[in-house]
């Protein structure tokens, strides 16, 4: 297993190269230029300055920031620091990219990563229970709650949490309305009580996130589940008088999480893209609003190592899905793949 772990991550350097010369190409293709923008914060966003601004402050600015190089040589000067975990300055405030990625990737994994567990905990069950009561009517009302749920855009979700369980005028106010921390928040309080007071500030953005995982890996639990528990060696483990309970657990629901297992592939770099909406909507401020504000002030440093960050996130996503795969299926032996 070393020597198969060791070429995946090999492979990495050449797939890692390939992602970020393609995103940095989009990256340069999109409509609009960051100097404009720059001399319109510089100006204070008036049109009137934006527009007297001189020729020669345009192009001290593409100097400072190197845009003033051919795209190759703009490309390899910011992929040689990818390697160390450099990836260069803002453009807007000049800081380590780095470091504002340091600053709020803490907030996104862990709205994420708890987001992903509580998934799967909701998830495996009412998939087991789906399938091992395929057509009953719990069945059946799982099946239409969760396609439902489904359904409903994220936005749209997010939206109705913060009109009705955020202000006391129109349902109840079960969470706050945005932020971390509440008004009062103090950096010398008990870190049980700022724990407390972050997690609740958190909650309804868990939820959300929670409630789009989990109806998707339900419905491909109890699809994996039923495909098991169809099989020959299901039926002869039934015939030997094994109890229902011994069969699903024991015999059928390994093989059925495999199915789950290829999601966390999807799941680990969706926890950089897919916070943009929820950060946008409770004003959480992690990777996706620092994404949003990137795109929007054609921050190219902060775009490529957020997207950088993301690829790195889908390889090890699809590693640790195959190491996963030889913990629930011994049958998979990684010495016959390095073969």
């Amino acid at each position: 297993m070393a020597t198969y772990i060791v070429k995946r991550i090999l492979l990495f350097i050449p797939t890692l190269l390939a992602i970020t010369i393609v995103t940095f190409g989009i990256s340069r293709l999109a409509p609009g230029d960051p100097v404009d923008q720059l001399l319109g914060l510089q100006a204070g966003g008036d049109q009137q300055a934006d527009k007297e601004a001189t020729e020669a402050m345009r192009q001290q600015i593409r100097e400072e920031l190197g845009l003033d190089k051919p795209w190759p040589t703009q490309y390899l000067n910011w992929a040689a620091g990818v390697f160390i975990l450099n990836f260069g300055k803002s453009y807007t405030d000049r800081k380590p990219v780095t470091d504002k990625i340091m600053d709020r990737i803490d907030v996104t994994l862990g709205m994420n990563i708890l987001s992903i567990i509580l998934a799967y905990l909701i998830a495996i069950p009412i998939g087991i229970y789906s399938a091992t009561h395929s057509g009953s009517f719990g069945d059946r009302l799982s099946s239409t709650t969760l396609f439902a749920l489904y359904s409903i855009p994220t936005f749209w979700a997010g939206t109705l949490v913060l009109v009705y369980l955020t202000n006391n005028d129109y349902l109840i106010q079960l969470f706050p309305t945005r932020g971390l921390h509440s008004t009062g928040y103090d950096s010398s309080w008990p870190w049980w009580k700022a724990w407390i007071d972050t997690g609740w500030h958190l909650a309804a953005p868990v939820l959300i996130y929670t409630y789009t995982s989990f109806a998707f890996i339900s419905r491909q639990m109890r699809a994996g589940m039923i495909e098991v528990i169809r099989q020959d060696y299901i039926r002869t483990a039934r015939a030997k008088g094994l109890s229902e309970k011994v069969v699903v657990y024991k015999h059928a629901l390994r093989n059925s999480l495999i199915p789950i297992i290829t999601l966390l592939a999807g799941l680990l770099p969706a926890l950089i893209s897919g916070s943009i909406i929820v950060e946008l909507i409770f004003s959480v401020p992690g990777m996706g609003l620092l994404s949003f504000h990137a795109l929007l002030a054609r921050d190219y440093p902060v775009i490529m190592g957020v997207l950088t960050l993301g690829a790195i996130l889908t390889m090890v996503g699809v590693l640790i899905a195959d190491l996963l795969y030889s913990v629930v299926d011994p049958r998979i032996a990684f010495s016959k793949k390095n073969a």
